[in-house]
């Protein structure tokens, strides 16, 4: 699962989320900053509305929250939703002493993003591609 730092860079930098049960998630700014959520049918499910997408808290542990707008939910993504991400960009992740790098390709080169995690190296080699490519969402078909 990616850090919230990452994950935040992610969001603002547009990454696209369709939540599904078993994604994680976290809400910035509301004094929960300890707190990751999971998407689930029997805690926290997806509801459409006319409005838009909502994340809906039932039960009692999250009983200050009704539903967030899923826009000031930040996903945090696992290492194999950010491969997706990739796609064929994607040339390798490996180990190495004191981390992991994730080897993408970008047009006829290939560049190396590194991190101690590697779903946070996995993510560095995404946000450079949503940085690099304005108005790119990273869905995985893109």
């Amino acid at each position: 699962m990616t850090t919230p730092d990452l994950a935040l860079r992610l969001h603002d930098a547009g990454l696209a989320w369709t939540p599904v049960d078993g994604d994680r998630f976290w809400l910035p700014d509301r004094d929960l900053d300890d707190a990751v959520f999971t998407v689930s049918a029997m805690v926290v499910e997806v509801r459409e509305h006319p409005s838009g997408r909502v994340l809906a808290f039932n039960g009692t542990t999250e009983w200050a929250l009704d539903d967030v707008e899923e826009g000031e939910a930040v996903w945090l993504p696992r290492l194999d939703q950010l491969l997706a991400v990739l796609g064929e960009r994607f040339v390798s992740l490996t180990a190495r002493s004191g981390g992991h790098v994730v080897r993408v390709r970008v047009g006829d080169v290939e560049e190396d993003h590194v991190d101690l995690d590697p779903s946070d190296a996995a993510a560095r080699a995404v946000l450079a591609r949503l940085e690099r490519e304005p108005g790119a969402n990273g869905h995985p078909s893109r």
